[in-house]
């Protein structure tokens, strides 16, 4: 088989990557080929992504990519995409786009659930798509969508958008669909009938593909542009986590955390899990590479600690991450623990002052020094995940043996270490860059280069070096203690 190379975009809910990727036997290549950034902002009254800046990006990422390609004296084979989950772009019937999508940060999903809920219940919601209520979900978006659906042709999620703009072909993947929680669980397919009963219009939506589906050809204008003649693109698992877990070689009975902005807290199934144990958990049963799922749950994640970081640095006090770890590794003490999932915590003016009301809610004291909010955030996450990874053994029966850390959250050594004693399990980290990893993989099994997603992910297993976090018999009883009242509270 001729030797080739992938191209690997990964999107972030705020920044964006481009990798250059190759798996030939004896060969494990990521190189990172442009970075760059997309804070959404405020436009037309609501909090948008600049979508003409993120295709520029994506256009000038991919044109590199193939200027480097070439210097090896290779052959880029493929384009993958992926994204974040739920936000979609409205394209009309001239292929254009209508408007910026909004951001699932966005207030217009206030109150979304109550109106949705007095047409179609919650646990019949639930019972037909599988998926956990989080009020940024697409079919709560869609609910509150104020444009002119009159003037839409289609409805497309952000990898499915930008893989339209690149082909001019408009498909759906599975894996980023059911992050809509507009997918029927048992059919894999758009469910009519629960979209008929909410009023929401479904002539806009278009097939739903598998995970390795070859999209099409870049269009010959957008080949010409980047000098990347002859090259496909694929649909990879579209949603990030849905790559990072593919191309991580998990072993039976491990549970996986993709850890980023986001925290995903979860386990591989062979299919989806829904009762009334799960609803009321609200664990969710997204669509996964080549037939499985993931049964997982959201946690926010460090974007409470990176939201800190940036006002600081606004106010002046430089906060270097290392140095920041490093602060926290030696202290022993537990200042206080924040409920992580509180929706005040999602998009704050000041996520600092966020902080400090819940913390006087629950009757605690704020240090405000960075070291202190750095270590009650982190031990907080720890003992969510802890609780989290209980939850999953106690709804699935499974016995778990470990957790496989994935992304740059992994990156974190406290947290990993934390991690580890609050859930008694051991942590692995070592696949920071899981979800290109992924990505790329599921470009090679369209490819030939493997035979299964099990082949494709030995290959990794061969070629990373992974580091193992063991549970240390810490003082920890006091604290656990301690943050599960505070999560009592917020969760009944």
């Amino acid at each position: 088989m001729e030797s080739v190379l992938y191209i690997a975009v990964d999107l972030g809910a705020g920044s964006g990557r481009v990798f250059l990727a190759g798996v030939d036997p004896n060969e494990f290549l990521l190189e990172e080929i442009h970075r760059f950034q997309y804070p959404p902002a405020m436009e037309n009254g609501h909090l948008r992504w600049n979508f003409s800046h993120i295709f520029g990006e994506i256009k000038f990422g991919l044109r590199q990519a193939g200027i480097r390609a070439r210097q090896l004296g290779r052959t880029v084979r493929s384009v993958g995409v992926d994204s974040w989950g739920v936000d979609y772009g409205l394209v009309d019937n001239e292929g254009q786009l209508i408007a910026d999508p909004v951001c699932y940060r966005d207030d217009r999903t206030t109150g979304a659930m109550e109106r949705l809920f007095a047409k179609v219940s919650r646990s019949t919601i639930f019972e037909k798509t599988g998926i956990q209520f989080q009020n940024f979900n697409t079919i709560f978006q869609l609910f509150s969508e104020s444009a002119d659906l009159s003037r839409v042709s289609k409805l497309l999620l952000m990898p499915d958008l930008i893989n339209f703009f690149l082909t001019g072909k408009s498909e759906s993947e599975y894996t980023n669909a059911t992050t809509t929680q507009m997918v029927n669980a048992a059919t894999g397919s758009w469910d009519l009938d629960l979209m008929d009963c909410l009023g929401l219009p479904t002539t806009l939506l278009t097939e739903i593909v598998p995970a390795g589906t070859e999209v099409g050809l870049l269009s010959a204008a957008v080949a010409k542009e980047l000098e990347l003649p002859d090259v496909t693109v694929i649909a990879p698992a579209t949603h990030d986590t849905g790559s990072a877990v593919a191309g991580a070689p998990i072993s039976d009975n491990w549970a996986y955390i993709s850890s980023g902005t986001w925290s995903l807290i979860g386990i591989e199934q062979d299919g989806p899990l829904i009762d009334q144990n799960v609803g009321r958990h609200n664990f969710t049963n997204e669509g996964g590479a080549y037939g499985t799922v993931r049964f997982l749950k959201n946690v926010m994640g460090l974007w409470i600690f990176e939201s800190c970081r940036r006002e600081w640095n606004a106010n002046g006090i430089d906060v270097e991450y290392d140095g920041i770890i490093r602060e926290v590794t030696d202290r022993v003490d537990f200042p206080a623990f924040i409920f992580p999932d509180d929706e005040r915590f999602l998009n704050p003016p000041s996520m600092l002052a966020a902080i400090g009301q819940q913390l006087r809610e629950t009757g605690q004291e704020f240090d405000e020094r960075p070291a202190s909010v750095a270590k009650m955030v982190f031990d907080s996450l720890a003992l969510r995940y802890a609780s989290v990874l209980r939850s999953i053994e106690s709804l699935t029966g499974r016995h778990l043996l470990g957790v496989q850390i994935l992304g740059g959250g992994g990156r974190n050594s406290y947290l990993s270490q934390m991690t580890a004693n609050a859930s008694g399990l051991t942590a692995v980290t070592g696949l920071t860059e899981a979800t290109v990893v992924g990505n790329v993989l599921v470009q090679a099994i369209t490819a030939g280069r493997f035979g299964s997603l099990a082949e494709a992910r030995k290959h990794v297993a061969e070629n990373v070096a992974f580091e193992e976090f063991i549970p240390e018999s810490s003082a920890l009883d006091e604290a656990a203690s301690r943050y599960a009242v505070i999560e009592a509270r917020f969760l009944n």
